[in-house]
């Protein structure tokens, strides 16, 4: 795997810290993680801790080309950095969706249902453009 877009030894570096983040999956990415792998959201298949340009993602679905991140209390007043990711990431024809950490915890059915709806507008909106 390679990230995209980046010089090789950025790239590498990348890839090293997104293994290292999938070692240390917080209780509620895990609790994510187990619904959208393995092809388990009506088939659309997840990679986790995906780097994408010069971000890592929490989860990337290709096939749909978006991108989940989960917001907890780190991500309280980084409206800015946030949005700039988020463009970057757009740049490279991924959408961003944000869930956040509470959500995820007492609303689980809420953010797969959410999720999966935007997994099939985005592939359908792909699928058009073709």
């Amino acid at each position: 795997m390679r990230a995209q877009g980046m010089p090789d030894s950025k790239a590498k570096q990348t890839i090293q810290r997104a293994r290292a983040l999938r070692q240390a999956q917080t209780p509620t990415e895990t609790k994510l993680w187990r619904r959208l792998r393995a092809g388990q959201l009506c088939g659309f298949k997840f990679r986790r801790q995906f780097p994408v340009g010069r971000y890592i993602a929490d989860f990337c679905c290709v096939e749909a080309k978006l991108i989940i991140e989960i917001d907890g209390d780190t991500h309280f007043g980084r409206d800015a950095q946030d949005a700039e990711r988020a463009r970057h990431i757009n740049e490279l024809g991924y959408a961003v969706i944000r869930v956040f950490n509470e959500d995820v915890r007492k609303n689980h059915k809420g953010v797969l249902e959410y999720v999966l709806a935007e997994c099939e507008k985005r592939r359908d909106m792909l699928v058009d453009s073709r």
